[in-house]
Order: C-alpha cells, then structure tokens, then sequence
C-alpha cells in the first residue's frame, strides 16, 4: 500500500527537523558553557591604528591575559617566604589559592603565584 504523497515528504522531513532543533540546542547550551554571554571578566577589545605615508590601517587586538604561574613548594617553604621570593603579599597568594591552609603546607604542593 501506498502513502499518500504528503505523508512520504512527513516521514523524511520529521528526522530532518529533529537533528535540527538537537543541533540548535547544543550549540546554544556550548555558547553558554564557553561564556560567550557578557561575562564581567572579559578585557575590552582595544582598537589600534597603524599609519604609514601613504594610508592608515586599523586592527582589533585583544590584551592578553595574565599568564598562571605555579610554584612548587619547597622544603622550610612558608606562605611568606613564597610571597617575598615572587615580590607579592600572602593575601594575593590565599587570594588566588582560596582551598589551601597557610600553615599546612607540604613538599611538592603547588600554589598559584600569578
């Protein structure tokens, strides 16, 4: 038997609009996950303008974020011995390491100094 020739276009395009509305919802949920939503955190777009003697040219450039930087500590290491040899104070260090104990360090632990 035969289906009319409606019910032959529904049967193909039902599949086809189900994979599209999936893969419009993923992409929205990975915008989201990624941040692209105005976050507070993001650094302003700078405009830079080049001129030569001839014509001026205008690039978009983004600052670079600050590099993390990790230490590893050491034997007879402290909260304050680290801040001293990296030229920064203990609350920026407890600042960027909220989980860890000041006066339980130990040997091979890694802190975030930047």
């Amino acid at each position: 038997m035969r289906l009319p020739r409606r019910a032959e276009v529904a049967r193909y395009l039902a599949p086809a609009a189900f994979l599209l509305v999936v893969t419009v919802a993923v992409l929205l949920v990975r915008a989201g996950l990624e941040g692209g939503g105005g976050n507070a955190t993001t650094s302003p777009t700078r405009l830079v303008t080049h001129r030569t003697s001839a014509t001026t040219r205008s690039t978009t450039t983004r600052p670079k974020p600050a590099a993390r930087r990790f230490y590893t500590i050491q034997s007879g290491d402290t909260l304050e011995t680290v801040a001293v040899k990296f030229g920064t104070t203990t609350e920026k260090l407890l600042a960027l390491n909220p989980s860890i104990d000041p006066h339980a360090l130990s040997v091979g632990q890694k802190i975030r100094i930047g």
